[in-house]
């Protein structure tokens, strides 16, 4: 009889234990180093946590760059959701994981990540043959995030509203990605054409090539107020070469009706531009590539080409180190119509993240402007190193640890640190 009491009280004790873990183990972890079951729906995770008012210690540099939060019945459900593995620690646990981060001498630290920003893609409203990396992680994700174009660019108080904004892979210059040689007679490319000169028409203006210039002024002065800014393949050296053009035509008669300024090159200004300088455009519908920036591979070698992320003090330079965040620090490389930027191309205010070792080819960069900053990462697809015009989308479910795509999620979550913590 003593020996059932024993063992029922014994059960008691551990259902009890068993229902109030959360009082006894007060935070979840989710693990980013090679242990993480899903590296990408992870940070959806954290934005939905921020959404609900929540806040996350960023633990830079531990374990692949992992989260840290108060433990709730409905984080760990939603975590199990998704599919996304994580640890419940006690405040003990915790308390030590958080001295190891921020003891002397070691390369880690914490930062606070406050709340959910708000995120707009800039998009075409046309259906285009390629589809864009970012607006594919944050609906893996299932980050929230809103569609926008030129006319919402160009209106008074949009771009206000938003605390990050992604440029899709856009040709600013308003020469219509340069496909002209190969794709001129497609249906999606006139059509492309005609939607772009029909809103050009509604803004106001006579040209294409002068509307987008006005939008890249306008996303200028977002960046400079504070807004946060990122960009993949053609929208990082078209964005430049369109401020550096503000005031001559580099556009040739086939894309707005006129010759280019046959001296526009001695007439680009550098001073405008955000990452680039010193380059040459080219003007040649011809020609597909924009400029001189971008470093053109004629030979494709996927099983050799990778690139390497610098590794950046977390204490006194957190603003790179949260860039680079990831569980490797060499990435496979990938293709695009702006696949790499040249080093000499490069402004020496400007913090190269990743770089191809023992070549000029800069894959990731960062810098800030005024009191916002940008980040431009080179190529289309990380998961897939050439991506042709018309290829189905890439399915993120067979890269759940895409390291090339946890770059694009770490901008995301950027503009939700502390901003002290954004200072470089």
């Amino acid at each position: 009889m003593v020996k059932y009491k024993f063992k029922k009280i014994l059960l008691v004790f551990c259902l009890l234990l068993v229902s109030n873990v959360g009082l006894l183990a007060n935070k979840v972890l989710i693990q980013m180093d090679l242990s993480q079951t899903n590296h990408l729906k992870a940070y959806g995770i954290v934005y939905w946590s921020l959404a609900k008012g929540n806040e996350w210690d960023w633990l830079l540099n531990y374990r692949g760059g992992s989260f840290m939060t108060d433990f709730s019945d409905e984080l760990a459900r939603e975590c199990r959701i998704r599919g996304v593995d994580f640890q419940v620690v006690s405040d003990f646990d915790a308390e030590t994981i958080y001295n190891q981060v921020q003891a002397e001498g070691v390369n880690m630290d914490v930062v606070r990540l406050e709340k959910a920003p708000k995120i707009a893609v800039y998009v075409p409203h046309e259906n285009l043959p390629w589809d864009d990396a970012v607006r594919l992680a944050l609906e893996y994700a299932e980050v929230e995030y809103d569609a926008i174009w030129d006319e919402e660019v160009l209106s008074a108080d949009t771009l206000k509203t938003y605390d990050w904004l992604h440029l899709h892979h856009e040709d600013f210059t308003g020469q219509y990605g340069k496909f002209f040689a190969t794709h001129s007679h497609q249906v999606w490319y006139l059509q492309q054409v005609a939607i772009n000169e029909k809103m050009a028409a509604k803004m106001g203006f006579s040209k294409v090539s002068e509307m987008k210039k006005a939008v890249v002024k306008k996303i200028q002065e977002y960046v400079v107020n504070g807004g946060f800014l990122f960009a993949m393949c053609t929208a990082t050296d078209t964005y430049d070469i369109a401020l550096s053009a503000e005031n001559v035509d580099i556009c040739d008669v086939v894309f707005d009706g006129d010759p280019p300024d046959h001296d526009c090159n001695s007439k680009l200004c550098f001073k405008n531009t955000f990452a680039f300088q010193n380059f040459r455009v080219y003007t040649d519908p011809m020609v597909h590539d924009f400029s001189d920036i971008n470093v053109r591979k004629s030979h494709m070698q996927p099983e050799t080409d990778y690139f390497t992320l610098f590794e950046f003090s977390a204490k006194y330079d957190p603003v790179p180190t949260m860039l680079t965040q990831n569980h490797v620090n060499v990435i496979k490389a990938f293709m695009g119509q702006t696949t790499a930027f040249r080093k000499d191309k490069i402004k020496p205010n400007v913090t190269i993240l990743g770089i191809k070792e023992g070549t000029d080819e800069v894959r990731y960069i960062h810098a800030n402007v005024g009191r916002g900053s940008y980040c431009w990462y080179s190529g289309h697809d990380p998961e897939d190193y050439v991506h042709f015009l018309g290829d189905p989308p890439t399915d993120l479910d067979m890269y759940r640890s895409s390291p090339g795509y946890r770059l694009i999620l770490n901008n995301i979550l950027f503009p939700a640190a502390k901003k002290k913590m954004q200072k470089t």
